[in-house]
């Protein structure tokens, strides 16, 4: 019995009955094979090869490409501020190699030819003034045109206020004189200065500028103010007619509204120019060193120099 048993199912174990209406026992899918662990990464096993470059930190990296960028770009702009200066230059070898010394002629002011008063000085800003500069001395020229002009109004107003009022003679004899006088000398002592300065870098010449335009500005302010009697119609002598007459009161007031803005402006231009003074490297001792170097290059400067030498030598050969 047991062995028909066995004969029926060869590779049964012994023992085990061969029962045929029994399902055949599933068969069980085989373990997966267990997988190792992953291992964390060490640094030691990865090492850095000699051309791959070590890592400092992004704070330092971006630090140091700014700093370089900055550099690169300053650079930049003097490369491109000697680029116009040496095109400017060459402009002006340019003109004078085409017409000689007949394009160096003075042009400033305009007068026409028949006028037996010639021209003084030669102004031309696009071509002697660095493109850098340019704009600051347009607006200088533009304000000294601007205070002719209130000078003129004022005389206008002083003598409609003298029309209207008998006792305001001595303001309009004033007003008559301020025209006469500051026009030509505002242009040569604070404007020419100024633009001779920007032309050729002159530090003895930004001196008399901010010298002369200080005094310059409080003038300014003075004829906005307009103390009565002075010439000037400011706010108060504009005050004072408004209880004479109302109209030439009104242009009175226009005038002082013209003075107060041209203050306002020089105070602010002030400002500006010496803020480009100190960033183009100009110094006190720069300014002496062109004052002596221009005093001694005067040939009259020289000969007194050297009749004054001469005399003190031969009275000192004369001493007993």
């Amino acid at each position: 019995m047991a062995q028909s048993q066995d004969g029926g199912n060869p590779f049964a174990e012994p023992g085990e009955l061969d029962n045929p209406f029994q399902p055949p026992p599933a068969s069980e899918p085989p373990a997966p094979a267990s997988l190792p662990p992953p291992s964390a990464p060490s640094q030691s096993s990865r090492k850095l090869s000699p051309t791959e470059p070590k890592n400092y930190g992004s704070y330092s990296t971006q630090a140091s490409a700014a700093a370089a960028t900055a550099e690169l770009l300053k650079k930049q702009e003097e490369l491109n501020r000697k680029a116009e200066e040496l095109d400017r230059r060459e402009r002006e070898l340019q003109h004078a190699a085409l017409g000689g010394t007949a394009t160096r002629q003075n042009n400033w002011p305009p007068l026409p030819s028949f006028c037996p008063v010639q021209p003084c000085f030669f102004q031309d800003i696009s071509m002697e003034i660095p493109q850098e500069f340019q704009k600051t001395v347009s607006t200088m020229y533009y304000l000294w045109m601007c205070s002719t002009l209130a000078l003129l109004l004022n005389f206008l107003a002083c003598l409609a206020s003298f029309c209207v009022e008998s006792s305001n003679g001595s303001g309009f004899g004033l007003s008559l004189l301020w025209v006469l006088l500051f026009t030509p000398c505002s242009f040569v002592c604070w404007y020419r200065p100024m633009y001779k300065a920007f032309r050729s870098d002159s530090s003895f010449n930004f001196f008399i500028f901010f010298f002369i335009f200080f005094a310059q500005d409080v003038l300014f302010v003075l004829q906005a103010i307009g103390i009565p009697g002075w010439g000037f119609s400011g706010w108060v002598s504009a005050l004072v007619v408004l209880r004479t007459n109302v109209a030439v009161a009104v242009l009175m007031l226009l005038v002082a509204l013209f003075f107060t803005g041209i203050a306002m402006l020089g105070i602010v231009m002030l400002q500006r120019i010496h803020s480009l003074y100190r960033r183009t490297g100009a110094s006190f001792q720069k300014a002496q060193q062109e004052f002596a170097a221009g005093v001694f290059s005067n040939p009259a400067v020289r000969t007194a120099a050297a009749n004054a030498a001469a005399g003190a030598a031969e009275n000192a050969f004369r001493a007993p």
